[in-house]
């Protein structure tokens, strides 16, 4: 032993420096009051408290190890966020900063931390991280880092995806609301009517998607949106084979617009389009304007998401609402009292505005 230099044992951090006994013992309390000094201050008086911080500065000691502590406590006092897309989407996309904010409320509520896993992060982030359980806002199919979440036994809700027996679900019914935005615009008297979709494989193509490439859609909410579509437009005597299905990649108000313009500019061009998102939606919404054509007089429109943009569009956007920051809000709450896989399906409303009018 001679020569080794032990370290402290009673919640100081590593490397030699002052501890946490160090502090209990030159004020004469228990290690737990210093703990409390720093984890749980409302089992304290404000001048026990003080004291304690006060000699902690003398001392050199700056808290105990957040790691050790949450072995400690068997609580890492966050949450992970697993979600499909890159960081920057997360905090410019308008709907999902409507989710993030949703699950934000509910953390601060609790005095728990948020921990953003995106796109290309991995399952070694997964299975490393400090969180007493995940959301997983994921809807490509075969997503590993859903398995590894649930893999590690805390609770788990999926968002948007697609339901599993082994985990908590927070969505919409996107079939049954996309047939709504249809069924709309076939009431207004369209039957030429295309679609702008969000991308259905993460391969990055783009451009018309014929019916097996649909079929092979691995992105779980358009694919339930084209379903919803492909099933109004038929009940209304609409041949699906002929409505043409153009893929947005890689997703934003860009490739709407580039996708909605190859539509409009051609000879017996679309009346109206069904967008997935309103993204797509405002995109179109530019296109139509730069080919000169009128929004609703020589086009209809009708996004998906009701983010704050579409009503600020000009002409407002016609859309379906989505409750993004209830799904945030239920999603997190589960996890903070999670039941026994609890299935959540919310409502999704027609909005209709100036970007759709009968033909």
């Amino acid at each position: 032993m001679d020569g080794v230099k032990r370290g402290h044992r009673g919640g100081g951090r590593s490397g030699g420096g002052p501890t946490l006994a160090d502090v209990a013992a030159a004020l004469n309390v228990s290690k737990s009051t210093v703990s409390n000094a720093y984890n749980r201050p409302d089992q304290l008086s404000a001048q026990l408290r003080e004291r304690i911080m006060a000699e902690a500065g003398r001392l050199g000691y700056h808290g105990p190890d957040p790691i050790a502590a949450t072995f400690s406590r068997r609580r890492a006092g966050a949450i992970g966020l697993i979600f499909d897309d890159p960081l920057t989407f997360a905090l410019t996309d308008p709907a999902e900063v409507l989710f993030s904010t949703g699950i934000g409320e509910v953390c601060e509520q609790a005095g728990v931390g948020l921990l953003l896993i995106p796109q290309g992060s991995g399952v070694g982030l997964v299975r490393q991280a400090l969180v007493d359980g995940f959301v997983c806002h994921c809807d490509i199919d075969g997503d590993t880092r859903v398995d590894t979440a649930v893999g590690r036994g805390m609770p788990v809700v999926v968002v948007d995806g697609l339901p599993r027996p082994d985990a908590g679900y927070v969505g919409i019914n996107d079939r049954a609301a996309a047939a709504e935005a249809a069924r709309h615009l076939i009431e207004l008297g369209h039957r030429r009517i295309a679609v702008l979709a969000s991308p259905l494989r993460p391969d990055g193509r783009g451009g018309l998607a014929n019916i097996d490439r649909q079929a092979a859609a691995q992105h779980h909410v358009m694919r339930e949106r084209l379903a919803g579509y492909r099933t109004a437009l038929e009940a209304g005597g609409i041949d699906w084979a002929g409505v043409p299905v153009a893929e947005c990649s890689p997703y934003g108000r860009e490739s709407g617009y580039r996708a909605a313009a190859d539509l409009l500019d051609n000879s017996g061009p679309p009346t109206a389009l069904l967008a997935g998102s309103d993204e797509l939606a405002l995109g179109a919404l530019r296109a139509a304007a730069a080919l000169g054509l009128a929004v609703p007089g020589d086009l209809s429109i009708v996004g998906f998401d009701d983010a704050p943009p579409a009503a600020w569009a000009t002409p407002g956007l016609t859309t379906m609402r989505q409750p993004h920051r209830d799904k945030g809000r239920l999603a997190a709450e589960y996890l903070m009292a999670p039941q026994e896989r609890a299935i959540v399906t919310l409502t999704a409303d027609l909005i209709v505005r100036g970007s759709s009018a009968p033909l």
